[in-house]
């Protein structure tokens, strides 16, 4: 069989191809057989080359949602930008990142799979808290912000977000997704993390009403 001369090209088509199924027919209802029909001119072989599973393939996808930005370097020209701000800003850019919110109502049971939590767990403090905590102890030398304990309060931050109050990990209406977001603002303003605000609130309960 010929060697693919352009790999990455045939793994971007598949993302493509896959991101736009799950939009239309949701993650559950599309086959890898719906990716190659989609597709026309790729067997099933060809996808599972690139790819083990479904699971795979919509793990890749939310990568590329964040495809070009880097948390860690996205303020490096703002320098009049205090701590707190910076995280705000990161808070507000993932839950109103409309491709994310669309692929999250595509796959509303996505994160039952066990595969995918511990994922989410395992990246929420090994990857995105140490970014966080730098900005934490940002926050704390220009005076926005007064947080005992930058790396833990981060890994605090950001278990509690992906993870209790995530509606596809712990379903919950909006009145009890209401009360959530009060108790972590509650607990975050006792580390010292006063970072929900009327404008982080609002964002937030828009992200959750986008899934009903």
């Amino acid at each position: 069989m010929a060697r693919n001369k352009y790999p990455e090209m045939t793994v971007q088509r598949i993302l493509d191809a896959s991101m736009k199924l799950f939009l239309e027919k949701g993650y559950e209802n599309t086959t890898i057989q719906d990716i190659v029909d989609e597709l026309g001119d790729l067997s099933k072989g060809a996808i599972y080359h690139h790819f083990k599973s479904k699971e795979d393939i919509i793990q890749a996808v939310g990568n590329k949602v964040h495809e070009g930005v880097d948390f860690r370097t996205m303020f490096d020209s703002a320098d009049n930008m205090t701590g707190r701000e910076k995280i705000k800003q990161i808070i507000l850019y993932s839950v109103k990142n409309g491709d994310q919110r669309k692929l999250m109502k595509s796959a509303p049971t996505i994160m039952q799979n066990p595969k995918f939590l511990a994922m989410e767990v395992r990246e929420s403090v090994t990857e995105f808290a140490p970014i966080i905590a730098s900005y934490i102890e940002e926050g704390n030398k220009d005076g926005s912000l007064k947080v005992e304990y930058p790396t833990e309060t981060a890994e605090v931050l950001m278990l509690l977000a992906n993870i209790w109050i995530n509606p596809l990990v712990f379903e919950a209406d909006i009145e009890r997704f209401e009360r959530k977001l009060g108790c972590i603002e509650q607990v975050l303003n006792g580390t010292g993390l006063t970072i929900v605000d009327d404008d982080v609130r609002e964002a937030i309960l828009d992200m959750r009403k986008v899934l009903d």
